[in-house]
């Protein structure tokens, strides 16, 4: 932005300290004069019939008085300058940082010394804002490159089915026809995946009150197929856990919660329970599940997009791109919300959400 040029902080400073000097020098002038030579007769004799008198003490005074005023003007305007540099040094810092990150080098830091101030103080916020720019900046190039790297997997797979149909126009065209809507069906599910994990970091959503636990009930209505095609008991249990949020987006969540219980589960005879409450003013849904035992090491990590915990890697038709928790975690971070996630002892996952309560 084109700004006008104006005196800088430096000089200002420095006009406003030698300005205060000049001040302060005609104060004590005035009071000199006002309490000390008007009761000076002004006459021959002077003082008690003694010599010098007003006259002679002005005249006498007033060279004085001015070089004193001269030298606190100059002293002023020096020191100041002098002072205000050494005052503005760590902003000078501070603008040479921020000047380095618009031109897109987010790893600097200025990491500024010595005692806690106002402008250590911004120095450190400037430092953590410039850190955490720097991780999402290195968070969403890591995304796009895995996303491309997902989207190009689908099509190239198209491209070569395509490549050989029009080798062999033998070749069975059912066959090819439902790989090919299997192979685009995976790649729709992942662009939508995409879009809504886009929407919900932007938080660009309309709030209304919603009720977890239908959302819940919903969810698991909808997926109740998919468990009982693979032997598994899914509950749900608890009550009524209100909040404000988009119901799409949560229903989302919670599906996304429940099929990951139930497709990363035991190949038989497994459980998945969801649970409802609130609980100290905030509205909570625990999703438990059976499985194979995972490593502490792991469960941090199956938030990050596109990132698949190797003992959770399938390779039938419910296979996922790695999108399913950290949609969740995205979800769950614009209703200003946290989720927890703990491996349990006996295998399987605790997945423990939290969002703001509404009356």
């Amino acid at each position: 932005m084109d700004r006008r040029p104006g005196l800088s902080a430096r000089l200002k400073l420095t006009l406003s300290y030698a300005g205060f000097l000049a001040v302060a020098g005609a104060l004590m002038l005035a009071v000199v004069w006002g309490f000390l030579l008007r009761y000076v007769p002004d006459n021959s004799q002077g003082l008690l019939g003694i010599s010098p008198n007003r006259y002679l003490l002005v005249h006498t005074f007033a060279p004085a008085a001015a070089v004193a005023m001269a030298f606190l003007l100059v002293f002023g305007l020096v020191g100041g300058w002098i002072l205000a540099g050494r005052m503005l040094a760590p902003l000078t810092r501070i603008t040479a940082a921020a000047r380095t990150a618009g031109s897109g080098s987010l790893s600097h830091r200025i990491r500024m010394k010595g005692r806690r101030d106002e402008f250590r103080e911004l120095s450190d916020a400037f430092d953590s804002m410039l850190e955490q720019l720097e991780s999402h900046v290195a968070e969403q190039q890591r995304f796009a490159a895995n996303a491309s790297h997902e989207l190009r997997t689908p099509l190239a797979v198209s491209r070569t089915l395509l490549d050989v149909a029009r080798k062999d126009p033998t070749r069975d065209r059912d066959e090819l026809i439902e790989r090919l809507q299997t192979v685009n069906t995976r790649a729709i599910g992942l662009t939508e995946a995409l879009l809504l994990l886009s929407r919900s970091d932007g938080g660009s959503f309309t709030r209304e009150s919603v009720d977890l636990s239908l959302v819940a009930e919903e969810a698991a209505e909808n997926l109740l197929p998919l468990a009982e095609q693979r032997r598994i008991t899914l509950d749900v249990t608890g009550g009524e856990a209100r909040t404000r949020g988009s119901a799409e987006l949560l229903l989302r969540m919670v599906t996304n919660l429940v099929q990951n219980a139930v497709v990363h589960n035991l190949p038989s005879g497994g459980t998945v329970t969801v649970h409802t409450e609130t609980q100290d003013g905030a509205a909570v849904v625990r999703v438990e599940n059976t499985g194979q035992p995972l490593s502490p090491d792991v469960v941090p990590t199956l938030t990050e997009p596109f990132r698949r915990g190797t003992e959770r890697v399938r390779t039938d038709e419910h296979a996922g791109a790695g999108l399913g928790l950290a949609l969740v975690h995205s979800v769950v971070r614009a209703h200003d919300g946290t989720l927890d996630l703990a491996p349990r002892p006996v295998g399987g996952l605790r997945v423990t959400v939290r969002l703001p309560g509404a009356p």
